[in-house]
């Protein structure tokens, strides 16, 4: 695994991001919080672990908080179970 021994940019970066998700699963947009960060987690996770790390325990954080409108994809095999 990569270490994180030059951000650069990056973890301002990552602050900004953050505060905008815990901001927008305030707002009740848990859901879309959830799927950007899971997405900053994998463009993050080979190359920045440390940053990916940060949005991990975001998700663990508001996962909690999530409201299903509509249930997450099932698919056949498992809906015939």
């Amino acid at each position: 695994m990569a270490q994180d021994t030059d951000t650069g940019p990056l973890t301002p970066l990552s602050d900004v991001f953050l505060k905008s998700l815990y901001a927008l699963a305030d707002a009740g947009q848990t859901e879309a919080a959830c799927r950007f960060a899971a997405q900053a987690y994998v463009l993050l996770r080979q190359s920045h672990p440390g940053e990916a790390r940060r949005f991990d325990v975001l998700l663990h954080r508001v996962t909690p908080k999530l409201n299903w409108r509509v249930p997450p994809h099932v698919t056949a095999s498992e809906n015939a179970q």
